[in-house]
């Protein structure tokens, strides 16, 4: 017997152990097999909602944020690198990089997700890939209409969203409703919209948390 499972994975697509949440959730998902059928939604969190147009540096960005000295940043990407591996993906995280604000990339997933046929999971993805792997700039209306196209969305509307302020009252609000519920750093994982697993956990734990909830029927 299946149990459906509705899942909000939110999270930014500037954000690393999102990418690792989301490959560990996705290999969770597959040990499970057809006991449980994913209902899976990817919702908004900027992590710098206020990021200036062009960006910042990330090790700069994060000494200000974080207080991090140089010693700890390399050790927190070795970390991350280690854990992208682990699940598939691949980070090519060098100091040089920036960190740019990601409001037109939500724009977009939005969008993606009201034209169904899997296209929101396959727009989270490629954004994500674009970053971390390829270095790509996801504030970029060139480089988001380019991605859209990738995963089979049409690039002369994704330009048209772009070009005009179409779904950021949808965006901003789905913003909202997650903050004033506590959520505050991401990834966070919401299943049945009662159940929080919070951070990238490994795959095992994915795991038992939705057998468990699967097999309390929430």
């Amino acid at each position: 017997m299946t149990t459906t499972l509705k899942i909000d994975f939110v999270s930014d697509v500037s954000c690393p152990w999102c990418a690792v949440g989301l490959g560990a959730l996705e290999h969770a998902l597959a040990r499970i097999g057809d006991a449980v059928q994913a209902d899976l939604h990817f919702q908004p969190f900027e992590l710098n909602p206020d990021m200036a147009p062009e960006g910042q540096d990330i090790s700069e960005h994060i000494a200000q944020k974080y207080g991090s000295t140089p010693e700890q940043m390399a050790q927190s990407r070795e970390t991350i690198r280690q854990r992208g591996a682990e699940v598939g993906f691949e980070f090519r995280m060098a100091d040089a990089r920036r960190i740019y604000n990601t409001f037109d990339a939500h724009r977009l997933l939005h969008w993606a997700e009201e034209e169904g046929s899997g296209l929101q999971p396959a727009l989270k993805k490629r954004l994500l890939k674009a970053y971390f792997t390829e270095g790509r700039n996801p504030s970029d209306p060139a480089v988001l209409v380019r991605l859209a196209a990738d995963v089979g969305l049409d690039a002369a509307r994704a330009e048209e969203i772009l070009d005009g302020d179409k779904y950021a009252a949808e965006v901003r609000a789905r913003e909202r409703y997650y903050r004033q519920h506590g959520i505050s750093a991401v990834p966070a994982v919401v299943i049945n919209d009662r159940h929080l697993i919070s951070g990238g956990q490994p795959a095992a734990v994915f795991e038992q948390a939705l057998r468990q909830i699967a097999a309390g029927n929430d």
